[in-house]
């Protein structure tokens, strides 16, 4: 099992997850977080943490998309562990529907 970022972090990018994770496997892109499956223990520490509940186990259905979009985005985009500020609209999208098709950028983030 591992832990997968999904839809809801798209232009909420809280960044709670990143302090508690004692692997640093948190990947950041221009507007959202992806866990690296490979990297990551399972601990769950991370799912909590998150206030969008944008962190999900991998056990639960139809999670394989993003599955998939958190393994092929950890290569490519920096390592966060470093907590930052959320982008300032970022309550304003926290729930929103249909993000991945309207905001997704494929983008590298800052990282660390």
């Amino acid at each position: 099992m591992t832990y997968v970022v999904v839809e809801n972090c798209i232009k909420c990018k809280y960044m709670d997850c990143v302090e508690v994770c004692p692997v640093d496997c948190f990947y950041e892109g221009e507007n959202m977080l992806v866990i690296h499956p490979d990297e990551c223990i399972d601990c769950g520490v991370c799912e909590p943490e998150c206030p969008a509940e944008a962190i999900k186990p991998d056990t639960e259905s139809g999670l394989d998309p993003w599955l998939k979009l958190n393994a092929e985005y950890a290569k490519s985009w920096p390592n966060i562990t470093v907590k930052r500020d959320a982008p300032t609209d970022a309550k304003e999208h926290d729930g929103e529907a249909g993000k991945l098709e309207k905001y997704f950028s494929p983008n590298p983030g800052e990282g660390d």
